[in-house]
């Protein structure tokens, strides 16, 4: 993947945080991961990508980070169900925005949403992910991105 390409998501992932209008979003430096199995937080939003690309991307965090992004929407439900729509909400919004840049043959699927570690996540074997790690008020996080050049 073009790094062209990965700056479009390190701009829509703090656009995200930035309407907060607190603290601003910490991107550490993106790193390459072979595609065997990555690391996932307690939460994880994954979107399917199809069309002229295909890949994934997915937004795993923290339960604390979604705590404090609930927090700042003003949030009071503190329901498992309230944090998995919140991770799948984040990475609909990320696959939102880059189809945006991307136009409209990159297509998107629902958010399929989890709590902890699955048994595998599904990466494409002939590609490498893109981790980019995130901290947002002392709270971690990552976006992934894999997608076919």
């Amino acid at each position: 993947m073009k790094e062209k390409k990965l700056q479009i998501f390190l701009s829509i992932i703090s656009n995200y945080f930035n309407q907060f209008g607190e603290e601003e979003l910490i991107a550490d430096t993106p790193y390459l991961l072979e595609n065997k199995q990555p690391k996932v937080h307690d939460y994880t939003g994954v979107i399917g990508i199809s069309g002229v690309q295909k890949g994934v991307v997915y937004f795993s965090a923290t339960h604390k980070l979604l705590s404090v992004i609930l927090e700042s929407m003003g949030e009071t439900d503190d329901s498992e169900e309230i944090y998995m729509d919140l991770a799948g909400e984040v990475a609909n919004t990320i696959a939102g925005n880059a189809r945006n840049e991307f136009g409209g043959e990159f297509h998107i699927s629902v958010p399929f949403v989890f709590k902890g570690s699955p048994q595998s996540i599904v990466l494409p074997s002939d590609e490498r992910s893109f981790i980019i790690p995130i901290t947002w008020r002392s709270q971690v996080g990552e976006i992934v991105v894999c997608l076919q050049d």
